[in-house]
């Protein structure tokens, strides 16, 4: 994987993964190759420049000053320090890492680092002394610092504002930035009694500290590297989106920025930006074995427009170990609610497999959903009503989704289609019109009642033999051929992740329940999911597709 040095890599995938471990092996290769990571292998590192060049950065970026004990001159900054001819030694072998050097290129912002980044720091010179804090270079920069607090306003409503006028140290407050008064400046007494009215930053909750920590970082200082674990934690999932846009936005030019990220929030910030040099790299752990799946800018740029994926939850689905995609919502909440059942019974020691059950509005959108979720190098698992046999679309759309060719199942299919279309329906079209006529003829309301929609709609289901097949499933299918096509077709759709209900539909499930969708899935949960025995073959399906 070659980057450029302007590059914004986002690492996603479930827990446990490797997501934090990339970041450490980035920052330990950059200082020592030979230290071992299950992630990064090997790092190569690109060096611009020659020694006086890098003099002169050190000197610009950091403090010089004389050892006391042997009168060296040593560079600090950020808490990090190196004699300077240690530094030239790290940068003229090209053959080996940057050794003491790296940590002034290369940084790993620890949420501990970034909570504590917004407390006031200690004053410096500003001509003769190299910034120690990042609170050091809103010192030097207006303009910076007025661009983070409108960061910071898009996020919380509040100015954050620094104190140049403190003593010692430089503090940060937050709300409403005080304005001079005529005849005022920021340094008056007028004014600084204003602005001490406000709040400290360090006094406020996790939250505000740790964006503004984030934003201190990410915007300013001259590391070439940062690596930023989670910085959505302590974050609402809004404020989580605007750190991940602003992370992209205002990223000082030539930095690399490396996020570990567990929060969908986040990346819909960093994909919001729109930026050429965004890459996302999935990473997901089977067994003892690290996967790792890199998306192109064309790709992510590809999966970002399309609006089934920019508009639900879908996309979440990268930070699970599979996803459960079911045609309506009704149908994921029934078998997320079994599966917790089954994971709650104290007689088993059953770990909760980490899957997200997600629902995309019906058959037709079942192939656009697991196309999508295995470009991110998703495992999907596809749940769908038996009646998707009635028809060739999209059947054959979700099987090719999932890798099946069509020929490799399209006898089963029309041997199956056949055996259910010749069989007689329960109404024929005289005796529907009858039904219908009769129901149409007892309305009174002005409104057309509910009630009556119902009756027509059980109407229209018994004049059609598919509408039969939906309620009841396989055991529709008639005997001999039919049955043993019918049987193949499960078996191969299920090796692929594709499980059709054997009874038919979800609400064949609990036939004692009445109702159909939300209102039946609400009166069902009512029941003891984990034991009652009309739920059986409930249970039994929602362990066939979660099995490992």
């Amino acid at each position: 994987m070659s980057l450029s040095k302007n590059d914004i890599v986002v690492f996603v995938g479930p827990n446990n993964s490797g997501k934090s471990a990339a970041l450490r092996g980035i920052r330990d290769k950059f200082t020592d190759s030979s230290k071992d990571n299950p992630i990064i292998q090997a790092l190569e590192i690109s060096r611009e420049g020659s020694g006086e060049d890098l003099t002169k950065w050190l000197e610009t970026t950091t403090l010089k000053k004389r050892n006391e004990n042997n009168s060296l001159f040593i560079y600090q900054a950020f808490g990090k320090e190196i004699y300077a001819h240690d530094a030239s030694y790290a940068w003229s072998d090209p053959q080996h890492q940057l050794s003491q050097l790296s940590p002034f290129f290369c940084h790993l912002l620890t949420a501990d680092e970034r909570l504590q980044a917004a407390n006031p720091a200690p004053n410096i010179s500003l001509t003769k002394e190299a910034p120690q804090h990042p609170i050091h270079y809103l010192l030097r920069d207006d303009e910076l610092e007025l661009r983070l607090s409108r960061q910071f306003r898009r996020a919380f409503g509040s100015d954050l504002v620094l104190h140049r006028n403190a003593g010692n140290i430089i503090p940060l407050h937050i709300g409403e930035r005080p304005q001079p008064k005529q005849g005022e400046d920021r340094v008056s007494v007028g004014y600084v009694s204003e602005l001490e009215k406000l709040p400290p930053i360090e006094t406020q909750g996790d939250g505000m500290r740790s964006f503004a920590g984030v934003l201190l970082y990410a915007s300013v200082g001259r590391h070439t590297i940062l690596l930023i674990d989670e910085p959505e934690a302590f974050l609402h999932p809004p404020q989580a989106r605007q750190l991940g846009r602003m992370l992209v936005s205002d990223k000082p030019i030539d930095r690399q920025l490396f996020i570990a990220t567990h929060s969908g929030d986040l990346l819909r910030g960093v994909l919001d930006a729109d930026n050429m040099n965004v890459r996302i790299v999935r990473i997901r752990r089977s067994r003892d074995t690290n996967h790792i799946k890199e998306l192109s800018h064309a790709q992510v740029e590809q999966l970002w427009n399309d609006p089934f994926l920019r508009y639900s939850n879908i996309l979440d689905g990268i930070f699970h170990e599979r996803v459960v995609i079911c045609e309506s919502d009704s149908d994921s909440r029934f078998y997320a609610a079994v599966l917790d059942s089954l994971c709650d019974d104290q007689k088993h020691d059953r770990r909760r497999p980490d899957l997200m059950f997600t629902n995309c509005g019906g058959k037709a959108r079942l192939p656009l959903a697991i196309r999508s979720l295995r470009e991110l190098d998703v495992p999907v698992i596809a749940v769908a009503d038996f009646d998707v046999l009635n028809d060739r679309h999209p059947l054959q759309e979700i099987a090719e989704a999932v890798g099946i060719e069509w020929s490799s199942i399209s006898t089963d299919w029309n041997i199956v289609k056949t055996a259910i279309d010749s069989k007689r329906p329960e109404l024929n079209s005289k005796e529907v019109s009858a039904e219908i006529l009769e129901i149409l003829g007892a309305i009174t309301e002005a409104t057309f009642p509910s009630s009556a929609k119902q009756k027509i709609q059980a109407i229209l289901r018994r004049s059609s033999p598919w509408s039969q097949a939906k309620t009841v499933g396989k055991a529709f299918t008639p005997s001999g051929q039919a049955t043993q096509a019918c049987e193949r077709l499960f078996v191969t759709l299920q090796q692929r992740g594709i499980f059709l209900v054997p009874t038919g539909e979800l609400e064949s499930f609990a036939r004692s329940v009445g109702g159909h969708g939300p209102s039946w899935v609400n009166e069902v949960l009512k029941k003891n999911l984990k034991s009652d025995p009309e739920l059986q073959a409930a249970r039994e399906f929602v362990l066939s597709f979660v099995a490992d």
